[in-house]
């Protein structure tokens, strides 16, 4: 069982389940405690199975799981999905401005197979996965057995599957290539099925390599189709938990981004059309972040609570928001990238520009002058949510699967429901049929529509990343980015900042272009020196 210990990615260890978790369950809980259930490996495999409420907790462990991660044994810092999952999307790409140190490997495609950033992406992602192949196999049984009823575990195995599928989809968006080069034929990520909690199935994923591309997104969708069949809908569920727990919406919406990054807009039209009537843009762009556990267009965020977040050196609010006023709590590690704040698509008296709202201007010693979001608000208490997927999404996604199959009107339409609620005067702003020459001249609206909605959430890495080699927009690696650690006074910040033109200032971050061996993550090292199938398949160049 040597290999067990340094066999980064299959380590389950002990399901930890705080009791204070948000208020995904348990409101009842009078104080914070947390459950250690006994390791897989050492008691009956059953333990955490037993009783209704045990599973309940155990179901509760791939949120903790999903929400918080385990960053070179510092703590939480929000890997996958609770806010790494942003800062790591963002800092890829070149809408954002690095600042300081805290991303700067990952901003200025330095890493290694050792880098830690990259390591816990891939390591707590696996981990996560780990734990939901344990949910499936322990709730099917526990069903077998009645102490649960079949609907409930049905649910139960959704969410896992859910879990299990788009931790895998995130995991391919970094460390594999996208469907379209090669079909789908090149090395995509080990789609991992099975829980690794005895001796035999350890030995298995210690073996196990890499699927297709192709292959990985034929199990992403099973899974998610198998989500959708057995979730509940979000009728279903109550208060916070229609958004903060999986249902069968987030599964329906979550198929609408794999399609697109398959280049199956059929198939993203299909999905999304779905899901109308059951979500609506909220009236104001700034809501889904004031009230992100209640509202009618988030799908599904990650939550996080005062007592229960990735801690100073990773919830959204400390990372993103300048310290301004100093009781924010904010670091402003990250600013926005005067490339897209001064893009002439974006208007200048749109709402998402909105001082002190949506953005917040630097002042004082603290990067005068540069931009920051606001989206985050809660740098004090960290109980910002962790927005996964929005309805925003489903209709931009749908709006370029119409785009590209030459739909113009219904690709207006669904461009429109998004971007018409930002702007100042919806009569003489919004986008009309006169607009556009072209689909191809639309698609193009909606591509940087994408930019500037998802500023700061996660999303530009993955567009980058399905981009490549694109017959109508192509985006050749990762785009140029401004310099490293910011502007260095305030009038150059202002000058950068200057809306009126496009950005033309320098570049101190130079491009990567998608041959170059870096446009991928390395599979890390730890995982390699424990797997001799995967030494063998690591990415070209490292």
């Amino acid at each position: 069982m040597k290999n067990k210990n340094k066999f980064l990615s299959l380590w389950s260890a002990k399901i930890a389940v705080p009791l204070m978790m948000v208020s995904l369950l348990f409101t009842s809980c009078s104080e914070e405690s947390t459950i250690e259930l006994s390791p897989f490996n050492s008691v009956s495999e059953n333990v955490a199975f037993e009783t209704p409420a045990l599973i309940d907790l155990s179901v509760t462990g791939m949120y903790n799981g999903a929400q918080l991660g385990n960053f070179n044994g510092a703590g939480a810092r929000g890997y996958v999905f609770g806010a790494a999952y942003v800062q790591q999307g963002d800092n890829r790409g070149e809408d954002v401005v690095n600042l300081a140190a805290f991303y700067q490997l990952t901003y200025t495609g330095t890493y290694d197979p050792t880098t830690a950033n990259n390591v816990y992406y891939w390591a707590d992602a696996y981990r996560l996965i780990n734990r939901t192949n344990i949910v499936i196999e322990g709730v099917t049984k526990a069903a077998a057995s009645g102490i649960i009823s079949q609907e409930l575990a049905n649910d139960y195995i959704g969410q896992a599957k859910f879990f299990r599928a788009i931790a895998h989809n995130e995991l391919l968006i970094f460390y594999a290539r996208p469907f379209q080069d090669n079909n789908g034929a090149s090395l995509g990520v080990p789609y991992r099925e099975i829980p690794y909690n005895t001796p035999a199935n350890i030995e298995l994923g210690l073996a196990q390599g890499r699927n297709t591309v192709a292959e990985c997104y034929t199990k992403i969708l099973k899974d998610l189709d198998d989500a959708e069949t057995l979730l509940f809908s979000k009728s279903a569920r109550a208060g916070a938990a229609k958004i903060e727990r999986i249902t069968k919406e987030a599964a329906i919406a979550y198929k609408t981004r794999v399609h697109l990054h398959m280049r199956n807009w059929d198939g993203v039209i299909t999905e999304g059309k779905k899901l109308d009537g059951l979500y609506s843009m909220t009236a104001n762009p700034d809501t889904p972040f004031a009230s992100n556990s209640s509202n009618t267009e988030s799908i599904f965020s990650i939550a996080n609570g005062a007592t229960n977040n990735p801690g100073a050196n990773g919830a959204l609010a400390n990372m993103y928001h300048p310290p301004i006023p100093a009781a924010s709590n904010g670091r402003g590690l990250v600013a926005i990238s005067p490339i897209i704040w001064r893009d002439p698509s974006w208007l200048a008296d749109d709402k998402r520009r909105a001082e002190g709202t949506m953005v917040i201007t630097g002042i004082g010693s603290y990067y005068p002058n540069s931009k920051f979001t606001k989206k985050y608000k809660d740098g004090v208490n960290k109980t910002d949510a962790a927005p996964i997927i929005r309805y925003a999404e489903v209709a931009l996604n749908m709006a370029e699967a119409y785009a590209r199959t030459s739909d113009v009107t219904n690709g207006l339409s669904r461009l429109n429901s998004v971007r018409n609620r930002s702007l100042a005067n919806p009569t003489t702003q919004a986008f009309t049929a006169l607009s556009f020459t072209s689909n191809v001249q639309l698609l193009g609206a909606i591509l940087k529509e994408r930019r500037i909605e998802f500023l700061m959430e996660g999303r530009r890495w993955a567009d980058i990343h399905r981009l490549q080699k694109d017959p109508l927009f192509p985006i050749d690696g990762v785009p140029a980015k401004a310099a490293n650690g910011g502007f260095s006074s305030a009038p150059t910040a202002l000058t950068a900042y200057a809306l009126g033109t496009p950005y033309s200032g320098a570049l101190g971050v130079n491009a990567i272009p998608y041959d170059n061996f870096k446009f991928l993550w390395p599979i890390p090292q730890l995982e390699l020196d424990s797997n001799p199938t995967l030494r063998a398949q690591q990415n070209p160049g490292y």
